[in-house]
């Protein structure tokens, strides 16, 4: 199991949208670059845009920011496309044996510590922005041309 891919192209979609932003950012054209179907980006585009993330309108080709690049974390667009549910980024099996010292005291045991490390990962997403994301794609890819 891992976490949605939705998140990845949640945060595909906004870094190509600003480093596309001369352009006309389609489904159509997102998709190209994610590699995967234009519908999977539009369903992807409305859990964005109902999170205030991006404007699309419709019958108008294309997308854009609805905020300031750095204004978007990545947790930003982890809670937009539903990855996990609240607190459930770990998920403990829910009917261990009570006739075993293991079973009877598991949930109880990891539970607490499933807590600790989903808040520390949802703190570093907040921690980094698409702006973030795109000045690193902009630099891999100058580095990328300088070896060529």
């Amino acid at each position: 199991m891992s976490i949605s891919s939705r998140f990845a192209v949640g945060i595909h979609i906004l870094a190509l949208i600003e480093i596309n932003k001369g352009g006309v950012s389609t489904s159509e054209f997102l998709a190209g670059s994610v590699n995967t179907n234009p519908a999977v980006i539009r369903k992807i585009m409305g859990m964005l845009k109902g999170a205030g993330l991006v404007n699309v309108r419709p019958g108008v080709a294309g997308a854009e920011l609805a905020r300031g690049l750095s204004e978007i974390t990545l947790y930003d667009v982890y809670k937009a496309v539903d990855v996990v549910k609240e607190d459930e980024l770990f998920s403990i099996h829910e009917h261990p044996n009570p006739d075993c010292p293991v079973g009877r005291n598991i949930q109880d045991a990891i539970g607490p510590l499933f807590s600790v490390a989903q808040t520390a990962l949802e703190k570093a997403l907040g921690s980094v922005t698409i702006e973030d994301v795109v000045k690193d794609i902009i630099e891999k890819e100058k580095l990328a041309k300088a070896e060529e």
